[in-house]
């Protein structure tokens, strides 16, 4: 999306078609001519889904102009070389359909297309809101890239992410494991965009990679894709342009402008081979070339690659706030995304020769498309009541809801596909995890209807709670790496012992206790035994899990909610928890459930969320302000862990982070593990998104340009800030779930650990066949190094291990398995075998491996 109407177009441009480029000089002009430029125009349209069109209009919209540009291709093939008409395939979605439908002959025609260099291919699948993603989906992004890449013959070495400013760090590990060396960012240039063009426009960048040992090369070039899009007219306007970059010392004789016309989703420019002929006819200097992406890239870094500046660190997105306007759609997908990896796992576990590779594709594309920065129409927020809105908004929630019935699907049958029958009042737990985990299993009244006893695969009592749901609960422990065990369910009542026990406001196990404020709902003291402090900062108003509910930007007038009813929902032994109801502003009612695990460190908390419609603009915060003195602040993104300010490159957004699954608050001595399940949006210190007021916000003093170090983070669970695309209201009912681990100093290892248990819980489900022989699939001598993901190979011939150096240092790591392999190669996202692997094998610091497995 452009992201701004035409009158808007209009009051951010102050001169004669083309923004910040003052008219040249007569001597200016002289100059320009003298230099020996040369420009590189790369013709795309934008990709977005469902804005100014229903998403299968847009969809048959570019299908329309894939048979212009094969016509354009063919008219021009006899012009000058530069003037030749080329393509750019800005994202495989629109591409990937066409081919699905197209005739063989048309088929046919596209590829040799491709082939023979006049249409470019690029990586993504679509303009993806990267910070969104979760760590396997950025890598899912790329993957239907390498099937184009067999079919052409050809590695599709470059991407392009256009409109959105801004992009995760993962995504740089990402699109090198899928072969991608150049990136082109066609950010919008003046809509909600921070400081991001002012700190790159123009200014072309190897960025690298976490592991410090891959990188991508990028750049933003003027007004990213929208020159075409604001007037921009060659005969008028370049040589002005080419004379303000000689005013800005641009030290390159090559120059990038991304050519769009006519709006998003916009046609190709039949006029621009004709136009680039007569020029270069008529100039020496500048002389224009229609290219694609990678013929650019390659000739800038073969002119000028040791001369490309190199940076490390987040590129913090600015964009992904709009997801919090659908809060229950953006949970339900980072679960699905969630449970995929963990129904690949136990695919390659249980069944890896019927493995259905082209199912959990489907699924996969759902959870990239619910996750493309295209939420709706152009119109959603001015109109909408309207049809074509409603259709829009319609589509796009069924790719999480369709993603979430998919994943349970796939999950459900190879568990239901073990061989042998159901083996009565008896359930098997797995865990998809390559250490032992011992946590806390739920089943439902079908499930535990013989009783409340629990035994182990040994025969040992397990413990156990009936729960005022109805439900049991017991303690799962030790279920080792990659691996199950089988528990029995009897007549009976559970022996109750333990130490997890509830008292007024206060709830509490062996090593950690909270109290909740009963007026304002929110934690004001947290301890633990792992520290001798307190850690929840009460003094500040906010404590932890403190509701905040702004209206119409009015942040100084933030309110809170009302004094509520404290009651007690689990007694003990095993699990005691707090509920807190209260009436809160925004909310029909608002219920707040604090939770305790006998022998686990941990806290859960639920925040549930029955929400008004309201079409002012509001947002709604949960306050954790955390007492570790002198603490610095982490954040988990794909495949990195980022400190605010610290790790992010100039340009990056300030006023809010996407993460992952956890944010760490730490000193040196002890700190506090925070891991979100739900929501991804996080401020750092205040509520600064409010600041910034209602619109695109471009040149907004309230970006902020610098952060001051804090301990206290907001939770921005929901919003309806943007004036188009996304959500204009949302109601219903919405869970928010956070657990807190206090600790000692911090370990980059058990953070990980703990985000992914949180978010990849054991999986319990009824007993099939022969109990799981508890032997562990895989297991690593270095606990620096974690298992990512474990999938069986699309091909079924192998296993598909991935490898992340967690602990932040390079060590080499033995994989002990359960059945010995007959070879290992490293690979990378086609699945290939690169590189036979005899002994450990090396794993960068915070560096992305793949293994490729093969047994006889």
């Amino acid at each position: 999306m452009t992201g701004i109407r035409l009158f808007v177009i209009l009051c951010s441009i102050s001169w004669g078609g083309l923004a910040n480029v003052a008219p040249a000089t007569a001597a200016e002009k002289a100059a320009s001519a003298v230099r020996p430029w040369t420009v590189y125009l790369l013709p795309h349209s934008h990709v977005d889904i469902g804005y100014n069109g229903s998403q299968s209009e847009v969809e048959r919209r570019h299908w329309g102009y894939f048979d212009q540009i094969l016509e354009l291709c063919r008219k021009t093939a006899d012009y000058p070389s530069g003037a030749r008409f080329k393509w750019n395939a800005e994202v495989l979605w629109p591409m990937d359909s066409y081919l699905r439908q197209a005739s063989p002959a048309k088929r046919q025609q596209v590829i040799d297309a491709i082939r023979s260099g006049r249409v470019q291919l690029h990586a993504t699948y679509a303009n993806e809101l990267t910070g969104l993603c979760r760590p396997e989906e950025l890598l899912r992004l790329a993957e239907p890239s390498l099937a184009f890449s067999r079919l052409c013959g050809m590695t599709l070495d470059a991407a392009m992410i256009t409109d959105t400013p801004g992009c995760s760090w993962g995504f740089v590990p990402a699109m090198a494991q899928a072969g991608v060396r150049y990136c082109a960012f066609g950010m919008n240039s003046n809509h909600r965009t921070g400081r991001t063009m002012i700190a790159w426009e123009d200014k072309p960048f190897y960025w690298l990679a976490p592991d410090g040992r891959q990188k991508v090369m990028c750049w933003i070039p003027y007004r990213g894709y929208q020159p075409g899009l604001i007037g921009f007219n060659l005969e008028r306007d370049l040589s002005g342009h080419l004379a303000q970059l000689e005013r800005s010392g641009y030290p390159y004789d090559i120059v990038q402008l991304q050519w769009c016309i006519g709006s998003d989703n916009g046609p190709p420019d039949a006029t621009l081979p004709d136009m680039v002929r007569n020029w270069n006819a008529g100039h020496a200097s500048p002389k224009l070339v229609i290219a694609t992406t990678s013929e650019l890239f390659r000739e800038f870094e073969q002119r000028y690659g040791p001369r490309i500046p190199v940076v490390r660190g987040d590129f913090t997105p600015y964009w992904e706030d709009g997801a919090s306007s659908t809060a229950r759609e953006t949970a339900i997908n980072r679960t699905a995304a969630e449970r995929l990896v963990q129904a690949e796992t136990l695919w390659a576990l249980l069944s890896p020769r019927q493995y259905p590779a082209a199912e959990f594709a489907d699924v996969w594309r759902n959870v990239i498309l619910y996750d493309e920065h295209t939420w709706g129409a152009g119109n959603s927020i001015t109109e909408p009541d309207k049809q074509n809105v409603k259709d829009s908004w319609k589509t796009h929630q069924a790719f999480a809801l369709d993603a979430d019935g998919q994943s349970r699907k796939l999950l459900s049958t190879v568990l239901e596909g073990r061989k042998g029958g159901a083996t009565a009042n008896t359930v098997d737990v797995f865990n998809t995890q390559p250490w032992p985990r011992t946590d806390l299993v739920v089943l439902c009244q079908a499930m535990s209807a013989t009783g409340d006893v629990v035994t182990g695969p040994n025969g040992e009592t397990v413990p156990s709670q009936r729960l005022s749901t109805g439900e049991l609960a017991f303690l799962a422990k030790d279920v080792p790496a990659l691996a199950g065990r089988r528990y029995k369910i009897s007549a009976g009542k559970s022996a109750m012992s333990g130490n997890a026990k509830v008292e007024a406001t206060r709830v509490s196990n062996s090593t950690v206790s909270v109290r909740i404020d009963p007026v304002s709902g929110a934690i004001v003291s947290l301890r633990s035994a792992t520290a001798s402090a307190e850690l929840a900062d009460a003094k500040s108003g906010v404590g932890l899990n403190r509701y905040f509910y702004v209206l119409n930007n009015r942040v100084k007038m933030a309110q809170q909610a009302r004094p509520g009813r404290v009651a007690v929902k689990e007694t003990g032994p095993l699990l005691a928890s707090l509920l807190v109801e209260s009436d809160a502003p925004g909310c029909v009612k608002l219920r707040r459930e604090i939770r305790v695990i006998d022998g686990l460190d941990r806290i859960d908390i639920s925040s549930v969320l029955d929400k008004k419609t309201v079409r002012e603009k509001e947002s709604i915060h949960l306050g954790f302000a955390f007492n570790v003195p002198n603490a610095v602040m982490r954040m988990d993104v794909p495949w990195a862990v980022v400190r605010p300010e610290v790790d992010q490159l100039p340009g990056a957004c300030k006023n809010w982070f996407p993460v992952g699954r956890w944010v760490d608050v730490s000193n040196q001595e002890y700190g506090v593990t925070w891991a979100t399940l739900d929501a991804p949006m996080v401020e750092v210190g205040d509520l600064t998104a409010e600041t910034l007021g209602v619109g695109p916000n471009t040149d907004s003093p309230n970006w902020l340009d610098r952060l001051v170090p804090s301990q206290t983070l907001y939770s921005w669970i929901m919003n309806n800030y943007w004036e188009l695309c996304f959500k204009a209201d949302q109601g219903g009912v919405a869970a928010f779930r956070y657990s807190l681990l206090p600790h000692r100093q911090y370990d980059p290892v058990a953070a990980q650990r703990f985000g992914i248990e949180r978010s990849q819980p054991l999986v319990v489900t009824p007993a099939r066949g022969i109990a799981p022989s508890g032997r562990p699939f895989l297991e690593l001598d270095r606990p620096e190094v974690i298992v990512a993901s474990v999938k069986p190979s699309n091909d079924r011939r192998a296993c598909i291990v991935r490898l992340f150096g967690a602990g932040g240092k390079t060590v080499r790591v033995t994989l002990c398995w359960g059945q010995p392999p007959r070879t290992v190669w490293i690979s990378n996202l086609a699945e290939d075998p690169a590189k036979e692997v005899t002994g450990p094998v090396e794993v960068p610091a915070f560096g992305l491996i793949t293994l490729r497995v093969q047994w006889q």
